[in-house]
């Protein structure tokens, strides 16, 4: 079954790789410039990098159908320049799923394949999309919504260590970006970790930087620029699928699942014998 992704960021990463470890065949989207923060666990990277690997598993950037169809012989996933999913109409996929964490529709629609999926809010289930997924932190993060939205977006950042919007460093100008330091390393409060055009980017917190922005993308004001992590033990995260992502990539999965069941046991499939007993 095939599969397409709009997006392929650290969230949309964690479906990915989830989905492939299940088995099905993965074609992701994303834009010419992505604007990952976490760019050790996004397959987006791959479009700066041509390749990037998280937890194993290998994507590439292919500019061809045929190219395409090469990383999945070798067991790759696929990523492909189409923010507006120009390949959908040919390639038919049985799945689709929006993880693109826009806070609104960019253009996904519920005639896009048999089965579609949306993360996060500007989505209502069974009108844009068969399903919704909840992505909000809590009780119901990965839940699966089959009428209605996810929770509006708060703009507030999840609680790290007793940190959250503080644990984020956004933008104050517009212009290029660049980085003085790595993910993975320990930044300083008020230490200064990149500059936009000269303007200075300082830490806000102390902790691990878990990630920041590509060189040379070019920002706008109060846009998302690093993300740091209190926690100056937990090196080891900054090269993980998050916690939140798992979760979320196991929600599409069992929402996938779901549907499969639907369609079948609408057209008379059953899936034990009748007979069975145990014996």
């Amino acid at each position: 079954m095939l599969v397409i992704v709009r997006g392929a960021g650290d969230i949309a990463t964690g479906v990915i790789h989830r989905l492939f470890n299940s088995g099905f065949k993965i074609l992701a989207l994303e834009t010419d410039k992505p604007s990952a923060i976490r760019r050790t666990v996004s397959f987006s990277e791959c479009i700066y990098k041509g390749k990037q690997e998280v937890e194993g598993v290998v994507a590439r950037k292919v500019i061809s159908l045929e190219e395409m169809e090469e990383c999945w012989k070798n067991f790759e996933i696929p990523v492909m320049v189409d923010s507006e999913c120009k390949c959908i109409k040919k390639l038919k996929p049985h799945i689709l799923i929006d993880a693109i964490l826009a806070k609104k529709n960019l253009g996904t629609k519920l005639d896009m394949a048999p089965i579609t999926i949306a993360l996060g809010p500007g989505f209502e289930a069974d009108k844009d999309v068969d399903l919704v997924v909840e992505t909000m932190r809590g009780h119901n993060l990965g839940r699966i919504i089959t009428s209605g939205s996810a929770a509006k977006n708060t703009g507030i950042p999840g609680i790290i260590a007793g940190f959250s919007s503080e644990r984020v460093i956004y933008s104050a100008n517009t212009g290029n970006f660049t980085g003085y330091k790595k993910i993975g390393e320990l930044v300083e409060a008020g230490q200064i970790i990149g500059d936009i055009d000269g303007y200075p980017v300082r830490a806000t917190i102390s902790g691990l930087l878990r990630g920041i922005i590509s060189d040379g993308y070019y920002v706008k004001d109060k846009f998302k620029v690093a993300d740091i992590d209190p926690r100056k033990t937990e090196y080891q995260n900054c090269f993980l699928i998050s916690d939140k992502a798992r979760t979320i990539g196991g929600a599409v999965l069992e929402g996938i699942l779901k549907k499969i069941i639907e369609v079948e046991r609408k057209n008379g499939l059953t899936y034990f014998r009748e007979d069975f007993t145990a014996s």
